[in-house]
């Protein structure tokens, strides 16, 4: 017999980042694409810290501001148009 490592199973593939082929550390925050340390920045103004990798961070910055906004506002929008139809129905009901 061989003095040799018997590898029955290595685990689980091993996520490479997009840009160099590295081991991924994590996925991005706004595209979910697996991306190394080197490869990323970290987020500005946020209550947490994210990784963006370098094309995202070329695109929009390195502040997660715009995605937040976005996400009130589609809270927001709606709850105004509701409120807006409450005031027309009470005004009509009125007369």
């Amino acid at each position: 017999m061989s003095g040799g490592l018997i590898h029955h199973d290595d685990g689980p593939p091993v996520a490479r980042c997009v840009r160099c082929s590295a081991v991924a550390a994590g996925p991005c925050a706004r595209c979910q694409s697996p991306v190394c340390g080197d490869c990323c920045v970290l987020t500005e103004g946020g209550a947490r810290v994210w990784a963006i990798c370098l094309a995202c961070e070329d695109r929009g910055g390195r502040s997660l501001r715009r995605g937040w906004i976005t996400f009130l506002g589609w809270i927001a929008v709606p709850i105004a148009g509701l409120a807006v139809l409450v005031a027309l129905l009470e005004w009509l009901a009125r007369k």
